[in-house]
């Protein structure tokens, strides 16, 4: 759902209360999640990049994994760990690192946790979080795809003109 923050007040016994406004209807989900405790998000509104660009990642992903026989897994997380802006580095603490990489991947083919050291502090570590695809915008999905397209094309496999992959990273802008 998108929209607009409209209001933000406190109630009498101290809790916030967000307002939103919004031009889809959402009377069914209000009604379906009406007083039971639900999770939000608010962030500012992104293009989503077009179901086209994911596709022609993962017709790049098998051809490479097809030609080196690697597993497209393994292809999609290392050019996820390849390309910059997609992650972020944090302490944690060393006991707490295999709950959080098992509750940050789950689900996420392209999400990882990667220690990349010890933190100053004893018993912590840094940590590397990388975001998968389903998360990127239409940039971080372009860079993506551009390192795809390098690395197929030093294996070899024919891939589509730089113009041809500019125009499918930016049609979902028309299709608004």
């Amino acid at each position: 759902m998108t929209g607009y923050l409209h209001d933000l007040t406190r109630s009498r016994g101290g809790e916030w209360i967000i307002s939103i406004s919004t031009p889809e209807d959402v009377r069914e989900k209000f009604d379906e999640l009406s007083g039971k405790q639900v999770s939000v998000e608010i962030k500012k509104a992104g293009k989503r990049r077009s179901m086209d660009a994911n596709a022609y990642a993962w017709v790049l992903i098998d051809r490479i994994a097809e030609k080196t026989g690697v597993k497209k897994t393994e292809v999609y997380r290392n050019a996820i760990r390849e390309i910059g802006g997609i992650s972020t580095c944090v302490g944690l603490k060393d006991s707490v690192i295999p709950a959080f990489r098992q509750s940050w991947e789950a689900g996420h083919l392209g999400r990882q946790v990667e220690v990349v050291g010890n933190s100053s502090k004893e018993g912590w570590s840094n940590v590397r979080i990388y975001f998968g695809s389903s998360e990127f915008d239409s940039a971080q999905m372009a860079r993506l795809i551009d390192s795809l397209i390098q690395d197929a094309e030093a294996l070899g496999i024919p891939t589509i003109t730089e113009e041809q992959a500019q125009t499918m990273l930016c049609k979902w802008g028309r299709k608004k």
